[in-house]
Parts: C-alpha cells; structure tokens; sequence
C-alpha cells in the first residue's frame, strides 16, 4: 500500500474519530482497531514480518505505558484525566509512527489542545479546573502531523 494511499485512509479514519470523539465523548474500540490494523497492513505491504512484529510490540508497548499513567494520575488526583480510548489511540498510532514517534504526537496535540482552549477562553467560554474537552481530536491530529513529518520529511 503506498504511503499516500495510506495517508488517505488514515485521514478518513482520524476525522471520523474527531466527528465521533467531539460528539459522544468516546473513541469507539472499532475504530481504533481500524486504525491499528491500517498501519499494520501498510507496514506489512512496505516491510517484512520482523517489521510487522516490532510495530505491534511497540504500539502494545505505549498503550501499556499510557494505561499505567492513567491509573497513576487517577490514584493521585481521583479523576481520569485520559480517557480509555485515548490510551487505546496512543497504542495504535504507536503501530504507525514508532515509540521515537510518540512525543512529537504528544507535542503536536498538547499545542493544538492549548490553542483550541485559548481561542475558547478568547471567545467569551467559562472553563473551570472541572471542564471536559476530547483529546482524541487533538491526538488524531498529532498522528497526522508525525506521520507526515516522517513520511516526507517536511
């Protein structure tokens, strides 16, 4: 499958990720096994299995490392600060763009997340220490941005 091919469902995949994740609040477990199973056919298409196996292991890797922060920052603070699908998103991008990936996603949606509050607070919008927004959006963009950036390098 060919990289701008797999850009393209990937961007199909994302913004209904975004449409569904602003809506309900939740990141549907189907979806993010189809973006999972996308970047593992797109490595399957381009690599070897070796490249395949190392690709799952480093998306079950961060998707672990993002489960145990959740539970950590919930025994801390007694709230979730990341939802369950977020985790699972963070796991499946880490399948496309590799854990030397993951902090540029991070960065990319953390900016996007603070710009998108900022433009809310310029616009007149009460946010509190309790207001709600869905990351998944801004983690779908991050995905986009890195998997452009090591694609083609711009």
């Amino acid at each position: 499958m060919a990289a701008p091919l797999s850009l393209a469902l990937l961007c199909a995949l994302c913004a209904i990720l975004a449409w569904i994740d602003i809506r309900s609040g939740i990141i549907p477990d189907w979806l993010n096994l189809a973006i999972a199973a996308l970047g593992l056919l797109k490595i399957t298409m381009t690599g070897d299995a070796y490249a395949a196996i190392e690709a799952v292991g480093e998306g079950v890797v961060i998707g672990v490392l993002f489960w145990l922060l959740r539970r950590l920052y919930f025994s801390f603070r007694g709230v979730q600060g990341l939802g369950l699908g977020d985790v699972k998103l963070l796991g499946a991008a880490g399948i496309w763009v590799g854990i030397a990936g993951i902090p540029l996603v991070l960065l990319v949606a953390t900016m996007t997340a603070l710009a998108c509050v900022g433009v809310l607070q310029l616009s007149g919008r009460a946010l509190t220490a309790q207001t709600s927004l869905s990351f998944g959006p801004f983690l779908a963009a991050g995905l986009l941005a890195t998997f452009v950036l090591q694609q083609y390098g711009f």
